[in-house]
């Protein structure tokens, strides 16, 4: 009984250590914004590259809207990536006035594609531009980058969010993924620690970020290298919280389930890889954003902490662990105030409301997402994106 009741003590201090983490972050994002950066005129010249695997579905209009971006033509160039890409689509991308490169690999990553295509770019540029095939672009996001850019930044995220609430699946994962521009990125920045990178919607100095890339082969979970490398290299991410770059969220709940086995696979071999690194080189160097974000790689994601939280008391109720029981319901309560403080307040709405009553069944395909990591760390597991006109316009009205 008593080493039962130890690893319950252990796993929910544990838990209870990534909810503070949550929570501060939460009450950090309601701090006034420090500094403003300076509207730049004078354009830098800008390389958006957009990746894509079997993205046939989508590319053509997410490269025209790329192509059509309210800055100086002669000062940006968009390089459509194709791996894998049907030859009507490729027909239909030449038509564009867009550089089309396309790449094809035994084991396709999207670190490889940028990487062959850098390699063999002659133009000079200042600033590069990652998009996902998915991604489109709001008025004023290059411009926005390039005042960053010029104000001192080499490495920026914008504010990605959801392009898409047609399902209760979508709806979740893109309230999700406020919350983390809430916490990793917004809150993080607002006590003058680096921004998180995300992915896509980032921008860098082009040098920097050809010399780095060059350095990252993973399989998943790229971003999350290249923020390592930046911040070994005390480059600081910039967050541009003004600057949309809309992304497609998951609509259903295999696709959520295959999508969180990468980000889970990715996370785990992060946090063994670099966990000690971070400690190292805080009391070596004082990096303490390098330090934060190896911490926080070995969090529970907010999904498992809820389930855990709900096993842990449980267990705990049967062993009649009373005071253990109160402590994991005032972890709770934590919890639901770091998310409630994260949610933007334009999603206080009944959508939201009748979103999360589907959280137990999103839930259910994220812990089944445990027993798909080993394929993900193997293989690249592609998420399918589509177009949907109709629910764009919906949207915006």
């Amino acid at each position: 009984m008593a080493v039962i009741q130890i690893i319950l003590w252990i796993l929910t201090v544990y838990v209870g250590i990534g909810v503070f983490y949550n929570f501060f972050y939460a009450i950090a994002c309601l701090l006034p914004r420090k500094g403003k950066i300076e509207v730049q005129s004078n354009p830098s010249r800008i390389a958006v590259f957009i990746p894509g695997y079997k993205e046939d579905s989508v590319i053509y209009h997410v490269a025209k809207k790329a192509a059509a971006h309210d800055y100086p033509e002669n000062s940006f160039d968009v390089y459509v990536i194709a791996d894998s890409f049907e030859e009507t689509t490729l027909e239909k991308l030449r038509q564009l006035p867009v550089e089309l490169r396309e790449v094809s690999f035994e084991k396709s990553t999207k670190a490889k594609s940028l990487n062959q295509v850098m390699g063999r770019i002659e133009e000079e540029y200042d600033i590069a531009v990652i998009l996902d095939a998915d991604n489109e672009m709001d008025k004023g996001v290059l411009h926005k980058i390039n005042s960053a850019y010029c104000s001192g930044f080499m490495a920026i995220q914008c504010h990605r969010t959801a392009k898409n609430a047609n399902t209760h699946i979508s709806r979740l994962d893109g309230l999700s993924e406020e919350i983390n521009n809430s916490i990793y990125r917004k809150g993080h920045v607002r006590v003058g620690l680096s921004s998180a990178l995300i992915g896509s919607g980032m921008a860098f100095d082009y040098k920097l970020f050809k010399n780095v890339m060059s350095e990252i082969d993973v399989i998943s979970g790229f971003d999350k290298e290249l923020e390592i490398k930046l911040l070994l290299e005390k480059v600081k991410v910039c967050y541009l919280e003004d600057a949309d770059v809309y992304d497609e969220k998951v609509q259903s709940s295999e696709t959520l389930k295959n999508q969180r086995s990468r980000w889970l696979a990715s996370q785990v071999s992060f946090a063994l890889k670099y966990y000690m690194l971070g400690w190292k080189k805080f009391f070596s160097e004082g990096n303490i954003n390098l330090l934060d974000k190896t911490i926080q790689h070995t969090l529970l994601p907010r999904a498992f902490a809820l389930v855990a939280m709900a096993t842990l008391g449980s267990i705990s109720f049967l062993f009649g662990e009373t005071s253990l029981s109160l402590w994991i319901f005032r972890i709770f309560l934590l919890f639901t105030l770091a998310m409630f403080l994260a949610i933007p307040k334009r999603l206080y709405t009944l959508h939201t409301l009748n979103a999360l009553l589907h959280l137990p069944f999103a839930l259910s395909s994220m812990v089944a997402s445990l027993f798909n990591m080993k394929k993900a760390k193997k293989t690249f597991i592609n998420t399918p994106h589509h177009h949907f006109e109709e629910d764009e316009e919906e949207q915006g009205s």
